[in-house]
């Protein structure tokens, strides 16, 4: 088919605004999908995805159209919408030449809407407004229209408004992705093939599976490539399209999107970003395309398995999850209590979950995981600067000269009725105030400076409960700053429990230790001894609590006969429970490490 003809275009959009019901919709009016196999989310395909109502992972799909008698075929590259997998959105817009922006028109414009819609304009995309849930009981579609002309620049007469659960309109979106996307360039056929790769998968019979867009040129099944990052070279064993599974072809061409198995066994050769070149003899000189810029890990758990012989399954496991997820880090560390194991970097504490649930159901993992923290800057009593990426590598407070942490940006989209209560969350994390826009007469954006260590430890949640759900919030890093940290330890029935270490500000140690022994105390199953539970700061207790021991009833079998033949009993029983509390050690599953970070 012609290039004229080809359309590639992704749809962004706060979480929870229609996004994947929409993308429903498109794909029964283009018949992508038999009616008999479609189900709602059609294309969040992940158990993890269903079950949480959001998109993890980018998703592409190759749709066919009529229009005004035309053949076209529509690219859709299927995006995230929570503000930890932006990276996900950055790649899948390299690969598009324009976009659909949703917005509720029950919830108006979101942090994470601005934030995508930022992204979209750095690609020069063209950016199609449309406003979902027309069919709401609440929805105030004139208010979002005005919120959406002011930031767009844009006349009314340009915003699509459609209901996804309905059909309402929806073809509308399909026409407009016609007429308002350009087609890729028709030049770029007759240059030396090239191909971005924005995402991969693995296959233990064909290997690496590139997902690409390709920039230049055609290639053919069989044909011998190379990866120019890696400098790897391969032949290809099998290119396609997905709709919605692999459809194998003989032959791509500039502008399509789709996919090639490279039979490349080893996933840390095939990076997202990278170019792919044909091997050709004589050699010609070709450049590799603009990648992405490498996202940089900012909140970091070690993952340990509590079996010590499953590490290279670990190992192999993230290796394998990097593939269509390279925001995600790993090195790897040992440490005495637990083995060895890998510090993991992520993008946020939603990241952690996923990444943590993804290695226990997809392969079938127990682990030990340590509290997320953020990479803390530390300049000794001898002026050296070292990052600190976990608690366990904390010096001595005598070495320490200097603490520094990072501070984000912060956006919050919210009604005005909850301007207070949310500006008073932000003072108790220390946050600076910087700026209040307005984006109309009901809603406003507030801006605050604050330390990401605050922002991870359950702000989304507190925003959520304190705007009944309706504010939004979206951030950037914006530098180190000087902090007063201290490290905090955990001591379980007398025990260092290392992977619950964490380093605090001095000013909250007392209520972060009591948060942390409190919930150790709900979620540890009592033994047969009383188990102290200790949060620890240079040495000195600043919380503690204590988890009673089990009960048995010693004397029951007794019926009657003299008092000390009970009081006997029950000696004894005291000295056995004191003997056991010496002795007894306690192990902390892993159940109670998610439980404790998820709550934070």
């Amino acid at each position: 088919m012609s290039q004229e003809n080809i359309r590639n275009f992704s749809i962004i959009a706060h979480i929870d605004h229609g996004k994947s019901t929409l993308a429903d919709r498109l794909l029964e009016l283009t018949h992508t999908i038999e009616s008999k196999k479609m189900k709602p989310q059609f294309l969040d395909s992940m158990e993890l995805e269903r079950e949480k109502g959001i998109t993890i992972k980018l998703k592409s799909i190759r749709m066919n159209y009529n229009y005004l008698g035309k053949d076209f075929i529509l690219n859709l590259v299927d995006t995230p919408g929570h503000v930890d997998f932006t990276y996900e959105v950055s790649r899948s817009l390299a690969a598009v030449e324009g976009t659909v922006l949703l917005v509720d028109a029950g919830q108006g414009i979101q942090a994470q809407t601005l934030a995508n819609l930022e992204l979209a304009k750095k690609q020069n995309l063209i950016i199609i407004p449309v406003i979902n849930k027309i069919d709401l009981p609440q929805a105030k579609v004139q208010e979002v229209v005005e919120e959406l002309v002011n930031l767009l620049k844009i006349n009314e007469s340009e915003i699509l408004k459609v209901s996804a659960k309905t059909g309402e309109n929806v073809e509308q979106i399909l026409k407009a992705v016609i007429e308002k996307i350009p087609a890729p360039k028709k030049e770029n056929l007759e240059k030396p093939f090239r191909a971005l790769i924005f995402d991969s998968d693995y296959d233990s019979f064909k290997g690496v599976i590139a997902f690409i867009r390709i920039v230049d040129g055609e290639v053919e099944n069989n044909q011998k490539i190379k990866l120019f990052a890696a400098n790897a070279a391969a032949e290809i064993k099998e290119l396609g399209y997905f709709n919605p599974g692999r459809s194998p072809q003989n032959k791509l061409y500039a502008g399509e999107i789709g996919y090639i198995a490279t039979g490349i066994k080893e996933p840390g050769k095939v990076m997202a970003g990278d170019t792919i070149v044909k091997i050709q003899f004589p050699a010609i000189n070709i450049e590799p395309l603009p990648g992405y810029q490498e996202p940089k890990p900012m909140v970091f758990a070690s993952f340990y398995p509590e079996n010590p012989d499953d590490f290279d399954l670990l190992k192999d496991a993230l290796s394998k999850l990097k593939l269509n997820d390279p925001a995600l880090t790993f090195e790897s560390e040992t440490k005495e209590a637990l083995g060895r194991g890998f510090m993991v970097g992520f993008l946020g504490t939603l990241h952690v979950e996923i990444v943590a649930e993804r290695l226990r159901r997809e392969f079938n993992l127990n682990l030990v995981i340590s509290t997320p923290s953020v990479v803390f800057k530390i300049i000794n009593i001898k002026g050296e600067e070292k990052f600190i990426y976990s608690a366990s590598d904390w010096p001595d407070t005598s070495q320490i000269k200097e603490t520094q942490e990072p501070w984000v940006l912060l956006e919050i989209i919210t009604p005005l009725i909850y301007l207070g209560k949310l500006m008073e969350i932000l003072k108790n994390l220390n946050g600076i105030y910087a700026d209040t826009q307005y984006l109309s007469s009901q809603r406003a954006i507030i801006i605050y400076d604050v330390p990401l260590r605050g922002v991870i430890t359950g702000l989304y949640d507190k925003i959520k409960s304190a705007s009944q759900g309706y504010a939004s919030m979206n951030y950037k890093i914006s530098g180190l700053k000087p902090a007063k940290l201290v490290k905090m330890e955990i001591w379980i029935a007398g025990q260092k429990e290392e992977a619950l270490s964490k380093i605090v500000s001095e000013n909250e140690a007392y209520r972060e230790g009591k948060f942390v022994v409190e919930k150790l105390k709900e979620v540890l199953d009592p033994e047969q001894f009383s188990v102290p539970l200790q949060a620890v700061v240079s040495g000195k207790v600043v919380a503690r609590e204590t988890i009673k021991a089990r009960r048995k009833d010693v004397t029951g079998y007794l019926y009657g006969g003299d008092i000390t033949r009970k009081r006997k009993l029950l000696e004894k029983q005291k000295k056995g429970k004191k003997l056991m509390k010496g002795k007894g050690t306690v192990q902390v599953p892993t159940k109670a490490f998610l439980e404790i970070f998820k709550n934070q």
